[in-house]
């Protein structure tokens, strides 16, 4: 079997940058955002920084807190198959990382990307994202995604990158790791 890698980090850490390494490198990646995203449009809602942390919440409260890994283990499975490495990008819940635990064991791995919040919000206003708002709503997704215990896996991820320097230096320690696995 191969490896899963699934990356958590606050909004605006890295965790994107840190996807786009990894698929530069053949790695095939599934967003848990993107699932987010998707269904934010499949309700038809109006895409506005609050709407992705309420349909986030409903999904949880609805179908449980693990709802998102759930849907997801099937379609790295198919990719492994395939593929040595499958990313996950976006693990924020202990929920959901207690369903990837329990499914893949010891090929699962956790990293955490951490930066500080005036970079993050430094990003932020600079990728303009539908999901992205004013500190303020920075500060509100902060609270929400550490109420789903995203402190918690990043403070017992495997691997952590600190990501606030430039992104050639960011990319080169990434890819170094990589190289590694």
């Amino acid at each position: 079997m191969g490896v899963v890698i699934a990356v958590s980090g606050l909004p605006a850490a890295g965790k994107g940058e840190f996807a786009d390494i990894l698929a530069q490198n053949g790695i095939p990646v599934r967003s848990m955002g993107d699932m987010v995203r998707a269904e934010v449009k499949m309700r038809g809602l109006k895409e506005e920084p609050h709407i992705f942390g309420e349909v986030a919440t409903k999904l949880r409260e609805e179908h449980g807190e693990d709802v998102l890994a759930n849907r997801l283990v099937s379609s790295v499975d198919l990719l492994l198959e395939e593929n040595r490495i499958v990313l996950i990008e976006g693990l924020r819940g202990t929920a959901e990382r207690e369903v990837f635990s329990n499914h893949w064991g010891e090929n699962l791995q956790v990293v955490a990307i951490i930066a500080s919040k005036e970079i993050r919000f430094q990003r932020v206003q600079s990728r303009a994202r539908s999901e992205d708002g004013d500190l303020a709503d920075l500060e509100v997704r902060d609270i929400r995604e550490i109420g789903w215990g995203l402190d918690k896996i990043i403070r017992d991820s495997d691997v952590k990158f600190t990501n606030e320097s430039n992104l050639d230096d960011f990319k080169e320690e990434v890819s170094s790791w990589l190289k590694s696995l």
